[in-house]
């Protein structure tokens, strides 16, 4: 019991130097952290705080991927902009098109117009 007690009283102290070798270590090893930590004969829950604590921030990748974010929106806009306006020209076009057939169907049925032959239209003025 008395071993247990100084173990608590008397807690191992690790320079930032060997911490932060400790953290490289672990994120640059192919094996788990449980498993670098217990080769390293420390806790994996220290090991995972001084990974927290001392690895160094990923400012380019996060930039990176915030930039890809970015654009990803932009383009999310615009194509939805791009596919507002076709359909409003595709609607558009269809009006015009049904518009078109009907004011030729009534100047086929007045007799304004005169087919001639197939497909091949003369107007005629009454």
């Amino acid at each position: 019991m008395s071993q247990m007690s100084e173990k608590k009283t008397i807690p191992d102290i690790y320079t930032s130097e060997s911490k932060e070798s400790a953290v490289k270590l672990a994120i640059e090893s192919d094996q788990p952290i449980a498993q670098t930590a217990k080769d390293l004969g420390i806790n994996p829950n220290t090991l995972h705080t001084w990974i927290s604590k001392y690895s160094k921030p990923k400012r380019a990748e996060e930039r990176t991927d915030e930039h890809l974010y970015d654009e990803l929106r932009r383009l999310k806009k615009e194509l939805a902009r791009v596919t507002q306006e076709r359909d409003l020209l595709k609607n558009r076009l269809h009006r015009t098109s049904l518009a078109q057939m009907r004011e030729t169907r009534a100047i086929v049925k007045s007799g304004v117009w005169r087919v001639k032959r197939p497909l091949d239209l003369e107007l005629r003025f009454v």
